[in-house]
């Protein structure tokens, strides 16, 4: 899953630089490095002492000033690539270095050309990671690669004909999507200095924002239907990967070819439910707690929820926000209860054992669920196709805590296309 996932974001970046013919992108292209210093923050108690994080990164970008598509009108012309980096988290030995790869998008702030907000979703490699015997003050990474985000605010101090040079700040994100326990993530605070340098290969400019087109405001409605595989762990002592199947659906409207807003359900079957009643584990055992998930153990290792659905479309990228309720989800309670507790608890738990407290935390936590993550589209959303199909790789969560890593295969029908008034 987790070469598959790195795989997909470079295979969007790379598509986002081709999905137009024009001669605009000839003279779009920037090249951006960047030096970044900060703080890695603690991840857990005994934390090994660490020095200043420094990073080095080269972003590949395109501005779309002057793309005559729909979107990159709408989006007020922003700045899409792909960004590489190299971290050093200021203690070699024991967090060593992450490689990152990730796309990005960076847009206007505050009504000013000087105000930009970038932010990048992505994946990353770890030369360091948790061990129990050789590296266990170390328990931010426990998997060789990690989902990567970035969100950084940026301001253009000087300007000239070919470069802007701009300072930054912002915040840095690494966690596996609970593949694997340990997984308290590494976060980091840092202030950046970059040279955003236009156009370095003197590409003559073909296209001026005079000729662009003028589009009307258009709407239409959408339904759509979606599977998806992930893979999660259920606690430290059943610590190996295992399936949560889905499937959903949605209604909605899109408007102007780039803003989706809908409504919808989901479905979900964890495997790591379903095995832990199935094998008759300490919980669920006669006289323990959960006794009775065991009169129907697929009912019980199941999810169902509602959700609203946000998508902001790139032509053939989607970037996917969904925020959802539970309705139903028994068995993250007993999840929660072996998780929270005492530190290191036992596949076969005694009775004394202090288990997590179902404290309002756990309330907000099994209720709303969240999913954010990338599409890719088979047919260019400036097409306004009728069917469409995509493949998409999220990150699932209950409550920003992560939930599942997944990949989806999606339906989309569109119909009842008109203009606004």
């Amino acid at each position: 899953m987790k070469l598959q996932l790195t795989i997909f974001f470079l295979f969007v970046s790379f598509l986002t630089f081709a999905q137009t013919e024009t001669d605009w992108k000839k003279s779009a292209f920037t090249f951006t490095p960047e030096i970044l210093v900060g703080l890695t923050m603690e991840a857990n108690d005994g934390f090994p002492e660490t020095k200043l994080q420094k990073q080095a990164v080269l972003n590949f970008g395109r501005n779309h000033n002057n793309n005559p598509q729909d979107w990159a009108q709408q989006l007020k012309a922003p700045k899409t690539g792909l960004s590489l980096g190299i971290t050093h988290f200021g203690n070699l030995d024991s967090l060593g270095i992450a490689i990152t790869a990730m796309p990005f998008i960076e847009f206007k702030a505050f009504g000013s050309d000087r105000w930009k907000i970038f932010t990048g979703m992505g994946a990353s490699y770890f030369t360091k990671k948790f061990d129990a015997e050789t590296n266990p003050q170390n328990q931010a990474v426990t998997t060789d690669i990690t989902w990567a985000f970035r969100m950084y605010l940026y301001y253009q101090i000087l300007s000239t004909k070919s470069i802007d040079w701009r300072v930054g700040l912002g915040y840095s994100h690494h966690s596996n999507g609970h593949m694997r326990l340990l997984n308290q993530g590494y976060n980091s605070f840092l202030v950046s200095f970059s040279a955003d340098i236009k156009n370095p290969l003197n590409q003559s400019e073909t296209v001026t924002s005079q000729s662009l087109p003028v589009y009307k405001k258009t709407v239409y409605d959408y339904y759509a239907i979606r599977g998806g595989l992930g893979q999660n762990v259920f606690g430290l002592a059943f610590n190996d990967k295992k399936n949560v199947y889905t499937i959903a659906g949605e209604y909605g409207r899109v408007y102007n070819n780039t803003f989706k807003i809908g409504i919808g359900f989901y479905y979900r079957f964890y495997q790591h439910y379903y095995d832990y009643i199935k094998g008759n584990e300490s919980l669920v055992q006669d006289g323990r707690e959960f006794d009775y998930f065991r009169n129907d153990p697929w009912y019980y290792a199941t999810n169902l929820g509602v959700s609203l659905h946000g998508e902001i479309y790139l032509n053939h990228v989607g970037i996917d926000l969904q925020l959802g309720y539970n309705i139903f989800k028994p068995a993250y309670k007993a999840e929660w209860r072996i998780n929270q507790g005492w530190d290191n608890t036992p596949r076969e738990i005694p009775e004394s054992w202090v288990l997590g407290e179902l404290d309002a935390s756990y309330k907000k936590k099994h209720r709303i669920s969240s999913r954010l993550g990338l599409k890719y589209y088979l047919i260019g959303m400036e097409k306004t196709p009728k069917n469409n199909f995509y493949i998409g790789a999220h990150l699932n969560a209950n409550l920003g805590q992560a939930d599942f890593t997944e990949l989806s295969l999606g339906y989309v029908h569109s119909f009842n296309f008109r203009e606004r008034k």
